[in-house]
């Protein structure tokens, strides 16, 4: 059975809690779907948590790329990738930005990060303009992507392709402070889970690690409200 876990965002509290219900419900492989580090207080020991998984498939972000290419991420956000950074250290930083874009789940399945244009453009829980679009050449039936932090499955409005959201371990953005991941049993079929943790634990350690920067409150707000609505 595969976990998969997606936009975790250096939060380890989430990380643990998700990991051990993984655990109960029999995962014995884990699928890393990007955004691992940054904006979280944790970054460094979020990252080696996950590398002690195994078999355990990695695939990029526009977390990874933005931490080791500062410039490609919002200006509001430089600070923050900046931060990140210097807690990986630049080694780690270029090992996660080589990593693959996509990776295969099962011989129907494919996983993306945002999607297969783009890992800062994703599917939504309804249909948006640009579906069919996003959904251009791709020959797989199902399609298993995160970046939005909401989690949803349904069917494509072209394409009958089925879309799956794992929605965010780290930064739950539905206004439900549960960290959300799924599980992509051994029959094909994927179960969306739930894991209550220490949520107010978070944004109260972003600001003893980073204090008043400013990019610290705009993210301390999203941990705090489980919603992207900034302060």
């Amino acid at each position: 059975m595969l976990a998969l876990l997606y936009d975790i965002h250096g939060n380890l509290p989430a990380l643990e809690a998700v990991l051990e219900d993984a655990a109960r419900q029999g995962a014995d492989e884990y699928l890393i779907g990007g955004d691992v580090a940054l904006f979280g207080p944790w970054p460094e020991t979020t990252v080696a948590r996950l590398r002690e998984l195994a078999p355990a498939t990695w695939i990029r972000g526009n977390g990874e790329r933005w931490t080791a290419h500062p410039d490609a991420a919002p200006e509001f956000l430089r600070g923050a990738t900046a931060a990140a950074r210097d807690a990986l250290g630049d080694e780690l930083v270029a090992e996660l930005d080589a990593l693959p874009e996509s990776t295969a789940a099962d011989d129907r399945t494919r996983a993306w990060h945002g999607s297969p244009v783009s890992d800062v453009r994703s599917f939504t829980p309804d249909p948006g303009d640009d579906e069919a679009e996003l959904l251009d050449d791709v020959s797989e039936t199902r399609l298993i992507f995160g970046h939005t932090h909401l989690p949803f499955s349904r069917t494509s409005a072209v394409g009958q392709i089925e879309l799956v959201n794992p929605g965010s371990v780290g930064m739950p953005l539905d206004g439900d402070h549960r960290s959300a991941y799924a599980l992509l049993h051994d029959d094909g079929t994927i179960e969306h889970r739930r894991v209550a943790y220490d949520h107010a634990c978070v944004p109260a350690a972003l600001g003893e690690r980073y204090g008043d920067a400013d990019w610290v409150g705009r993210l301390s707000h999203r941990f705090a409200q489980a919603r992207f609505e900034t302060a």
